[in-house]
């Protein structure tokens, strides 16, 4: 058996730390948990920042995050893990965006951070402190990497595409949506 160097025990505290913020997140949509408003709350936020069907959307956020996330950490379906959680966080940022980069003023700073985790972790695989090196990566093969990201790519355009043209269309009494303030309520 070969000792593991620090490329493993960095790749695992990596997957670790994003995986579990990711999850954290993602309970937080789906269960209410740290704080979080479950589905019900989740999607009525969603539905006003023009992500529609609200539940629907509030669901699908919030298992690209516990279960993109929850894979991450394990180290399980990679490629697939990581594009799931980016995917989500690219819905997050098209939201932040109105607001600058930085958190603080409630831009894109930290959906892109972990978008980006995420992503290098579906490119660069989990190592070998993993679920995925222990079954020999029959679920983190070279071609699930740019086909999972693809996929998620096509995906996400199309889902934040129809948001915002939703958001770019008047509404029954002629306003459009005004991004920033939708964000505030």
């Amino acid at each position: 058996m070969s000792s593991f160097n620090r490329h493993d025990l960095g790749l695992l505290l990596l997957r670790l730390g994003a995986g579990g913020v990711l999850m954290a997140h993602g309970t937080q949509k789906l269960f209410g948990w740290f704080g979080g408003h479950g589905i019900e709350g989740t999607g009525q936020f969603m539905e006003s920042i023009g992500y529609k069907p609200g539940k629907a959307s509030a669901t699908a956020s919030g298992l690209a995050e516990t279960g993109g996330g929850a894979l991450l950490a394990l180290g399980l379906a990679t490629p697939a893990a990581g594009a799931a959680a980016a995917g989500g966080m690219a819905g997050a940022a098209a939201v932040h965006a109105p607001n600058g980069f930085f958190n603080q003023e409630g831009g894109y700073e930290h959906a892109a951070m972990l978008g980006l985790a995420a992503t290098s972790l579906a490119i660069t695989g989990p190592g070998r402190l993993s679920l995925d090196h222990a079954l020999k990566h029959v679920l983190d093969r070279g071609w699930m990497v740019p086909t999972a990201l693809g996929v998620t790519a096509a995906a996400t355009a199309l889902v934040v595409g129809a948001r915002n043209r939703r958001l770019d269309r008047p509404d029954k009494d002629g306003e459009f949506a005004d991004q920033e303030k939708l964000f505030e309520e």
